[in-house]
């Protein structure tokens, strides 16, 4: 079956209605910056003045992108509902961010990731990070962003992937550059109702297919009866799918690191609760964005497991989620393709902006120390503008041989995020954690983590990521106390935090909890 799915005049005209609406939204909310420039904290951190719903729809829009939406999607139609792992646990995992590690970064007051490496270790550990963290951003996640969003565009609208790639940039271009995080911020409210609605629809019509209009029941019916091992959430050791997703090592294995790396310690996701007007609202988001956590399934691999009954002949699991918006009726169609396209720019957005960020203040700042405010955030500008460049030239070089994008940013990313995860968390609750033993774990990292790829190739990744941890753990632990204590740590002590959380804060992290069981429970 052709899945090519262009865009229709109305539909056209819908989508470019929102794409000059939201423009246009952006420069409102940007209109009280001064005329002189922003100063830094009002471009990177919106002036510390985001409320919860902000931060919690940011957060998502931040998060749910193309390598979600369409790599996620393609999962659920190659794998099933086992990849929903990934979103279910982190609602979880953004609970105990919101507990036990915010309250931390907001104490001491921090811009960014490395910054807080710099105050609890030296000047050595936060560059070596945010060159780290600069290059990853870059070529993996702008990357995977722009060359999944153009060939989206290109299925669904018919335009070619290079010219969708482009079209993707200037448009996060234009509506954040001036703004900074405050324009992001604010307009990924709108990008996260638009999404939620556009991918709820888009569920209830592929069920709707299913069944032959008789309904969503039905059709989710129709799909546990003929593929009940796309609802496995388990996989057992038989499955084909099993290295990429190993049973139960999704609940107490290597996915809690891959998520504290990413929800607690990754600059372009932290970054909106860094930048609440203080700890409880900053909170009262990160539970917010939990409940939506617990919703994206039904919005991305739903889709996916539909598509095997309605598309079983796509050539990759990829073209799942775009083969999908033949569905849409007209009108509707151009809405949806707007929700995906929202998505992506507000990804793109908020990644050019933690690079910017952490660019001029964790690297810029220390060669240039004594510049303007409104000279840093025109440097961080060129910054996000060059970081783009970069992405557009190197995505298809990089990623046009992967048939699953979103599983290849998965394994990619586990070579570092156990050494990430070590630093942060031995630095944050171990005061002997020097920042010899903090690179060594960063190093060990990347070195176990080729080690055991190439001599124990049948080990899954998500178990070696687990097990790299524990290895990175305990480096740290041993060439720290081999080493001299810390004498340049200037963050602020445990004693001088506090871990107390309001009461609508335990009331939301008992419900996910509840949910989560309930879930696992009836899909084991």
């Amino acid at each position: 079956m052709d899945i090519t799915n262009k865009l229709g005049t109305i539909d056209s005209t819908i989508f470019i209605v929102y794409v000059i609406g939201l423009l246009c939204l952006a420069l409102w909310i940007s209109r009280n910056e001064k005329k002189e420039g922003a100063n830094t904290e009002d471009y990177f951190l919106a002036s510390k003045s985001l409320p919860w719903w902000a931060i919690g729809a940011s957060l998502i829009a931040a998060n749910i992108s193309a390598e979600q939406i369409i790599g996620m999607s393609g999962s659920g139609y190659a794998i099933g509902l086992a990849i929903a792992s990934y979103e279910w646990m982190a609602a979880i995992t953004l609970v105990l961010v919101g507990k036990y590690m915010l309250p931390i970064f907001l104490e001491n007051k921090i811009f960014t990731m490395p910054q807080y490496l710099e105050q609890r270790f030296d000047n050595k550990v936060k560059t070596t990070m945010a060159i780290f963290w600069l290059a990853v951003y870059t070529f993996v996640n702008l990357t995977a962003v722009l060359w999944l969003g153009g060939m989206a565009i290109e299925t669904v609208a018919g335009v070619d992937w290079m010219f969708g790639m482009i079209f993707l940039a200037v448009f996060s271009v234009a509506y954040s550059l001036y703004g900074g995080l405050k324009a992001v911020a604010f307009t990924d409210i709108l990008q996260v109702v638009l999404l939620v609605f556009g991918g709820l629809l888009l569920s209830y019509l592929a069920l709707d297919a299913v069944a032959d209009g008789q309904g969503l029941l039905v059709g989710f019916g129709i799909l546990t009866d003929t593929m009940p091992e796309h609802f496995d959430m388990i996989l057992s050791s038989d499955n084909d799918h099993y290295m990429s997703l190993p049973g139960i090592s999704v609940l107490i294995g290597g996915m809690w690191v891959m998520n504290f790396s990413y929800w607690g310690f990754n600059q372009y996701i932290i970054q909106r609760a860094l930048a609440a007007k203080d700890l409880k609202e900053a909170q009262k988001g990160i539970a917010f964005a939990a409940y939506l956590k617990l919703l994206m399934p039904l919005i991305v691999v739903l889709p996916g497991i539909a598509a095997v009954v309605l598309y079983p002949t796509l050539t990759t699991p990829d073209q799942a989620y775009p083969s999908m918006m033949a569905l849409m009726p007209v009108g509707i169609k151009g809405l949806v393709f707007a929700a995906l396209v929202a998505a992506i720019v507000s990804s793109l957005a908020s990644m050019t902006n933690s690079i910017s960020t952490i660019f001029t203040m964790d690297l810029y700042t220390r060669f240039k120390p004594n510049e303007s405010q409104r000279h840093y955030v025109h440097i961080g500008r060129i910054a996000a503008l060059v970081s783009l460049c970069i992405a557009l030239i190197v995505a298809q070089p990089l990623l046009g041989k992967f048939d699953q994008a979103f599983q290849y940013i998965q394994e990619f990313t586990g070579f570092f995020t156990p050494g990430i995860v070590v630093i942060f968390v031995m630095g944050m609750f171990w005061k002997r954690a020097t920042s010899t033993g903090a690179l060594s774990a960063a190093l060990g990292s990347a070195v176990f983590s080729l080690v055991l790829k190439f001599s124990w190739p049948e080990l899954p990744f998500m178990d070696r990521v687990g097990l790299v941890f524990l290895l990175c753990l305990a480096l740290c632990y041993v060439v720290s106390m081999l080493g001299k204590p810390n004498s340049a740590d200037s963050s602020v002590s445990l004693e001088q935090v506090s871990f107390a959380t309001s009461k609508s804060f335990n009331v939301a992290a008992i419900g996910v909890v509840l949910i989560l069981t309930a879930l696992y429970a009836t899909w084991w």
